[in-house]
């Protein structure tokens, strides 16, 4: 059986060739000129000795580069390696040499990292973009004048198409090998069972796309179904308001830093945006958010969930009723239980609404990970993968993730979820955003400690204040003893707060 996900964008190219397919500034790309462009960038590849089985490495923002490059090495029947764009060069020089790339694809303005990375492991660089190293070949250049691959090389549904890395921008990397099946399937699904994105829509594309989320939910989708992505190459919440109303997008897609951030633009204009959906996923929505956006843009923020290893995994999908603050019900074909956190060593699931560690089983599972077998078998037991997080399913079928196994809080004995003091938290009027973390506490073991970013205009509250408050609010183990102040919280490639890179300074403010 052939099965290559390029097949998305080349089908696509007839049912839809004069339609926008993607959208930058002033840039205006149809379909069929996309998967041209693809074919004319896979000859390039070509030229440069890529062949059926190769793995091509990618380190691309979002603009049009991306999906000629993806497809254009998909097409050859190439695996396609996404790099995060805020890895450095030994972190890039770990993905390189992990996945085997024959060559990487670098945008101009990453070459400084991107370059490093690829001399360390000794392979090409090919180079996307003005501004770079003149001495680089330049493939979109040489794209112009290449003649188009002619067909797209046939690959089976266990092939890989893709390999992505986990765990940001800090620790030793795992590839998550990803089939063509594992794509296809969870585009198809998506597109027929769970999202109400028909061909037409606009879709602002801010999510990177070297990220699950990004890749497979937009680009992907998008794709499938015919419709236009506005391409975003670096978020900002003003930005992302200004494109929504001047595309006149109809499809939001975002983790909930970039919902926070929407809002915070809202406070000085009118919203003339006209939204029919908006998606979120990658991390847990605060409950606060999604009051607030319902207030702004009039509709529910629509929460699904999945990891780099499973990409989409339940969502509160068309066909049944939306449950805001849960992340919805199992896709087609995928099964979700909850087992017993503290038993490693077999599933054993638990009743309706207990709280446990969240496993998943089916077509959107990865096939493991690469050169890592020991790691592969940690995570698999008894067929069902296991996720890290912390959650519950309800009668009806929907999941309501609680927290990161490892991110709980054992204080003097008791558990502390770090989402549900944020959630808590950031009803209070003068908190921006909110990170709670467990600091080392001689008594307790633990200690809560909540670092804060505060709004412009309440730059005079107090950290006993905002302890006195969550006191009169949270449970007496759970509310925060320790605060801290920040300018920002640390944000990883795909938008979640890197908790681990938070710098928790000498305490200030204690309360008993």
């Amino acid at each position: 059986m052939s099965l290559n996900i390029a097949q998305i964008l080349a089908e696509s190219s007839v049912r839809h060739r004069d339609r926008t397919a993607v959208v930058l500034g002033d840039l205006r790309i149809t379909y069929s000129q996309l998967w041209e462009g693809a074919r004319q960038y896979a000859r390039v590849l070509q030229h440069n000795g890529v062949a059926v089985g190769d793995r091509v490495a990618i380190l691309l923002p979002n603009t049009p580069h991306f999906p000629l490059a993806y497809f254009g090495a998909l097409a050859l029947g190439a695996t396609v390696v996404p790099i995060h764009a805020l890895l450095r060069g030994d972190e890039i020089a770990h993905v390189l040499r992990d996945s085997g790339a024959k060559l990487l694809i670098c945008a101009a303005p990453l070459l400084p990292a991107g370059a490093e990375g690829a001399g360390q492991v000794g392979i090409p660089v090919l180079q996307v973009m003005d501004g770079g190293d003149p001495e680089l070949l330049r493939i979109d250049q040489l794209a112009l004048t290449a003649e188009p691959v002619s067909h797209i090389e046939p690959r089976e549904p266990s092939d890989t198409a893709v390999i992505l890395y986990t765990s940001g921008t800090t620790g030793t990397s795992k590839g998550a090998v990803i089939t063509h099946l594992n794509i296809m399937m969870n585009v198809d699904v998506s597109v027929i069972d769970s999202f109400e994105l028909v061909a037409g829509d606009i879709v602002l594309g801010c999510l990177p796309l070297f990220h699950t989320f990004g890749q497979t939910c937009c680009m992907n989708v998008s794709f499938r179904v015919g419709a236009t992505i506005v391409l975003m190459p670096r978020f900002d919440g003003t930005a992302a308001l200004d494109l929504l109303e001047s595309e006149r997008c109809t499809i939001f897609m975002g983790v909930p830093t970039m919902y926070v951030a929407m809002l915070e633009a809202t406070r000085d204009r009118e919203v003339k945006v006209r939204l029919s959906s908006a998606l979120s996923g990658g991390a847990a929505l605060p409950t606060a958010v999604l009051e607030r956006f319902k207030e702004v843009f009039g509709i529910d923020i629509l929460e699904g969930y999945g990891l780099t290893e499973t990409s989409a995994a339940t969502f509160n999908q068309k066909g049944f009723p939306a449950k805001p603050g849960t992340v919805g019900r199992p896709f087609w074909g995928v099964e979700v239980g909850i087992t017993d956190a503290n038993r490693d060593d077999r599933i054993q699931m638990l009743p309706v609404d207990s709280l446990g560690e969240v496993v998943v089983r089916g077509h959107c599972v990865f096939a493991g990970y690469l050169n890592n077998p020991e790691g592969t078998a940690a995570t698999f037991t008894d067929g069902w993968f296991r996720t890290g997080d912390l959650g519950r399913l309800d009668s009806d079928g929907y999941l309501s993730i609680v927290d990161r196994k490892k991110d709980m809080i054992l204080r003097g004995g008791f558990n502390v979820y770090p989402r549900e003091v944020e959630d808590a938290m950031l009803r209070h009027p003068g908190i921006d955003r909110v990170a709670v973390v467990g600091t080392a506490d001689p008594v307790y073991g633990e200690e809560v400690c909540a670092v804060v970013v505060l709004n412009p205009d309440a730059s005079d509250v107090t950290a006993q204040e905002l302890i006195e408050w969550s006191r009169e609010r949270i449970a007496g183990h759970k509310y925060p003893r320790v605060i801290q102040f920040a300018d920002e919280l640390p944000l990883g490639p795909s938008g979640k707060v890197l908790k681990r890179a938070l710098v928790i300074a000498p305490r200030t403010v204690v309360a008993p």
